[in-house]
């Protein structure tokens, strides 16, 4: 049974992205819809002594309503690659996988990154890497995907050849009401994601943050508690 998921490139995505992409044979990056301002497209959460902290990637977006994924442009005039390395060595320095973790992190966010969905993209591939899941990536934005929503995915997984379509729970709204995945024959099963508590800095465990703040914490241990929490339902 070939399958596939099909998720957005979001900035050091949560834990429970990387088990989705470890529970299936093919991972669409889906960079080819209408960016969202203030997303989890262009910023994600780590834990500093006062609880959660954003770290957000400056974009183009005057003007650029209506622009893709996959065409938003980083802001030139930001620093926030410094910026965000200065956060995070300044919360995680004492945890005990920095050493490890992050010359690998920083080696991408120091690169020229000119893409928001590149630099997203490289820093999920890196993190992949890391966690030991092997599955392979496309990008929707070089495929010949077609339609939205339902339509759009389905789309993608005829051009992939999928046999099983393995969604986020998120999508079961637009999913339920269309009847693209069945009059194709393609089942359609959802990730659900049980959100393991594992050692952190700074006291009471803190969930949903970015992968890092596990990958810090555990190094190699992350990726036996990401398989154990991930669950494919109907």
């Amino acid at each position: 049974m070939f399958r596939v998921a099909i998720m957005q490139p979001t900035y050091l995505p949560w834990i429970g992205y990387f088990g989705l992409m470890n529970s299936v044979d093919l991972f669409i990056f889906l960079d080819s819809v209408q960016f969202t301002k203030r997303s989890w497209q262009q910023r994600n959460q780590i834990k500093n002594p006062s609880g959660p902290q954003w770290l957000s990637v400056p974009v183009i977006s005057k003007g650029r309503r209506d622009q893709k994924i996959h065409e938003v442009a980083l802001d030139p005039s930001s620093h926030f690659s410094a910026d965000h390395k200065k956060a995070i060595e300044h919360n995680y320095r004492k945890s005990p996988y920095f050493d490890v973790i992050a010359p690998e992190l920083f080696f991408v966010l120091d690169k020229p990154h000119h893409s928001l969905a590149n630099l997203n993209i490289e820093l999920i591939l890196k993190l992949q890497q890391l966690l030991g899941i092997e599955t392979p990536t496309l990008r929707s934005s070089e495929m010949n995907g077609n339609g939205t929503k339902a339509d759009l995915l389905l789309s993608l997984c005829k051009e992939s050849n999928t046999e099983e379509y393995i969604s986020p729970p998120g999508s079961r709204g637009y999913l339920d009401e269309s009847d693209a995945f069945s009059k194709a024959n393609i089942p359609v099963k959802y990730f659900h994601f049980r959100h393991p508590e594992y050692s952190q800095l700074f006291g009471d465990f803190l969930p949903y943050m970015s992968v890092i703040d596990m990958l810090f914490n555990e190094g190699n241990d992350s990726s036996k508690m990401i398989i154990e929490g991930s669950q494919i339902v109907e």
